[in-house]
């Protein structure tokens, strides 16, 4: 018996050392804290009456629900539950990335705010000036008037790997200078946002919640390498799934902000999709991964370079792309004007096309983007003319006339359930087959009216839809 005790207490006792040496190689965060706490700042975005994006958002889920397959929440602080008119103060987070005064935060915690403060950790306050913002990527350039401000320090998301610790500081619930830490879950994440198309996300499991929006996550070496953002969630709350914006993606468009007050992003000018077994079958494909050209813009530069519908683009300039949602984001970090290279599978044969990158203009909507055609702002969404390859692709004849929708950027219209690559094929009674005809039919509705549409979807659908034609400015 006695052996038997001692072998049980050695065993305890190799038990606890192993614990220890496991305890032991756990991360010390408190010197990431100490360094970079007083350059994150809790952000107050006011508003003074009516509703901000933040209650739209938590009343009408997002601008595009149904193309939203996970429950994806904004960070938004201020008030748990829907609020009509009054005046209020949304909060969030920030981070200090230069002395004289320059904060990044999010988009969605100031937009349309009437005044925007933020506090420092030492307890000093100032009003900032939105220098800037991109809605696409969801970021907000700020400005305080103040000199010799701590700053955070910059780091390299893409050398990023799933598995490393990483350490969020933020404002959840108005909480300042709450401190969170996690792992990196995945990278490269597409949520599949209508409204944010062109943002590969980090995935983290670090504990994030309202208020945490804007604020930096931190790896190991204390350099900020995200911007948190999102969460997935169908409480409200934390349920250990967060997102955040590469600081990569985040620092270009602050560059930009900064030099000429907008974020200017590549544009090909094809529609694409997913390549799934049977497509891979019928193209001859050896496996399922590329983007499918479904639909190649006129007058683009992908249809300058040659680019054809049915073609399949499997690597962007030394990129390998695996899914239709890979592309967007490497296009459109790249500069307008760039000479990119093409790795296209055509006829079952691998060829190189090179193409000359124009500039997506407006917010753009999806992988559609950028097209050349008319913009309809009273409607929300924007269509081009049918090509032949398009007509065939869709199963529809010259007779049946029709525009294809190529982007959509207003509430209304997203509401209606038009999406990119839906056709418009008459307008009220009149049928339509260009874009003038598009546009003389728009022109005869006034602000306000309701205006009633025949749609043949993507899946071959064909039904009447109505959109309410909004006022200049109200979308």
């Amino acid at each position: 018996m006695r052996a038997i005790t001692m072998r049980l207490g050695a065993t305890f006792g190799l038990l606890m050392l192993a614990i220890g040496a496991q305890a032991a190689q756990l991360p010390d965060f408190t010197g990431i804290v100490s360094k970079n706490a007083p350059a994150v700042v809790h952000v107050e975005a006011k508003y003074d009456g009516g509703k901000s994006p933040s209650m739209q958002m938590q009343q009408q889920g997002g601008p595009d629900q149904q193309q939203i397959p996970e429950i994806l929440r904004r960070f938004f602080g201020g008030p748990m539950g829907p609020q009509e008119d009054p005046a209020h103060t949304s909060l969030g987070s920030g981070f200090i990335i230069s002395s004289d005064g320059y904060i990044l935060t999010n988009d969605h915690v100031v937009d349309d705010a009437d005044s925007v403060t933020v506090r420092l950790q030492d307890h000093r306050t100032f009003k900032a000036k939105v220098v800037g913002s991109d809605k696409l990527y969801d970021i907000a350039l700020l400005k305080v008037k103040a000199h010799d401000l701590p700053t955070v320090s910059i780091g390299d998301s893409s050398k990023l790997k799933p598995g490393q610790w990483v350490l969020a500081i933020g404002s959840p619930f108005g909480f300042d200078y709450t401190v969170t830490q996690g792992i990196v879950s995945a990278v490269g994440r597409n949520l599949g946002r209508q409204d944010q198309p062109y943002t590969s996300f980090i995935q983290t499991d670090v504990p994030i919640n309202r208020g945490n929006s804007g604020g930096p996550l931190f790896n190991l070496d204390g350099q900020v390498v995200g911007i948190n953002s999102q969460i997935y969630s169908n409480t409200g709350g934390y349920m250990g799934v967060s997102f955040s914006i590469p600081i990569d993606l985040a620092m270009n468009a602050v560059q930009q902000l900064k030099t000429k007050g907008h974020v200017s992003r590549g544009m090909i000018g094809v529609g694409i999709q997913n390549v799934d077994q049977d497509k891979a079958k019928a193209l001859g494909l050896a496996d399922v991964r590329g983007a499918l050209v479904r639909t190649v813009n006129p007058g683009s530069p992908g249809d300058r370079a040659g680019l054809k519908v049915g073609d399949v683009i499997t690597d962007f300039d030394g990129r390998v792309v695996n899914t239709a949602s890979d592309l967007p984001p490497m296009v459109a970090a790249t500069a307008p004007g760039t000479e990119c290279t093409l790795k296209v599978i055509r006829d079952g044969k691998t060829r190189t096309i090179k193409v000359k990158l124009g500039e997506l203009k407006g917010n753009g909507d999806g992988p559609s983007a950028g097209s050349m055609g008319s913009s309809s702002s009273k409607l929300g969404f924007s269509v081009q003319s049918m090509t032949d390859d398009q007509r065939q692709m869709l199963g529809l004849k010259r007779s049946e006339g029709g525009v294809v929708i190529d982007h959509v950027d207003g509430r209304n219209a997203a509401e209606a359930g038009l999406r990119p690559g839906d056709v418009v094929l008459m307008v009220g009674r009149k049928k339509v087959s260009t874009v003038s005809q598009f546009d003389k039919a728009i022109a005869e509705y006034k602000p306000g009216s309701t205006v009633m549409l025949l749609v043949r979807d993507r899946g071959g659908n064909t039904a009447f839809v109505t959109v309410t034609a909004a006022k200049p400015g109200s979308e």
